[in-house]
């Protein structure tokens, strides 16, 4: 139950922090195509109660945690709302603004490296600041994971999911509209697959994994003792 707490405290703001950018991203890239919907309806903004859904950023990630010992962590905050309609160019806009949030993933993925790297630097000058550096790695490798987990899932091709409203205009007209339609059980379809499609799930999640070993393998030499000591 420790442990369980523990983790819980690790992952909680790094996944609300990472599932918020995401959104607020959407949001932005909304109102520079055009379309202040985000904003009008104030969601444009870092406070955290104005994106938390119950399911989505609370119990999703906390049942994916503690069903796979905390190896995989998914979430998401409530959407932003868009009009695509108010797009200075439909296509454009709808492509840059659903891929917005999984580009600032990566740069968020980046940034947690980095700082990892440079907390790792200040835990060799101050020795006495072991536990603090350890703890506030620990958070930031969750950070990387999170971040490219996030990446990956999203990019599914899974109707209404980011990596659908690219996939969508690489169809035939006709077949377009259909695939488009998913959406109204992509909700149902995600849940069946996160409860029934582990074997897919752990091959579509694997390019992150891959991804975290080398961006983590890149600043192992900077990793505190006492993160082995805390995981």
């Amino acid at each position: 139950m420790n442990d369980t707490l523990q983790n819980i405290l690790f992952v909680a703001p790094v996944l609300l922090f990472s599932v918020i950018a995401h959104e607020y991203a959407h949001g932005y890239a909304a109102l520079r195509q055009g379309d202040p919907t985000a904003q009008q309806l104030g969601r444009l903004t870092w406070n955290p109660v104005k994106h938390i859904d119950p399911f989505l950023t609370i119990l999703m990630p906390l049942m994916m945690g503690l069903a796979s010992g905390w190896q995989v962590m998914l979430g998401g905050a409530k959407p932003v709302p868009v009009d695509p309609g108010n797009y200075r160019n439909l296509r454009r806009g709808d492509i840059i603004v659903s891929l917005a949030g999984v580009a600032t993933n990566l740069v968020l993925a980046i940034l947690f490296t980095i700082l990892i790297a440079l907390v790792g630097v200040v835990g060799r000058a101050v020795p006495a600041a072991g536990l603090t550096v350890g703890i506030l790695q620990i958070m930031m490798i969750y950070g990387v994971a999170i971040n490219l987990m996030l990446i990956v899932f999203n990019l599914m091709p899974i109707p209404p999911l980011d990596g659908s409203h690219v996939v969508k205009y690489l169809l035939p007209p006709r077949l377009s509209i259909k695939y488009q339609e998913l959406g109204r059980y992509g909700f149902v379809i995600l849940i069946a697959m996160l409860w029934f499609g582990g074997g897919f799930l752990r091959t579509w999640m694997r390019p992150a994994f891959i991804a975290q070993g080398a961006l983590l393998q890149t600043v192992s030499p900077l990793i505190h003792p006492t993160v082995r000591e805390l995981r």
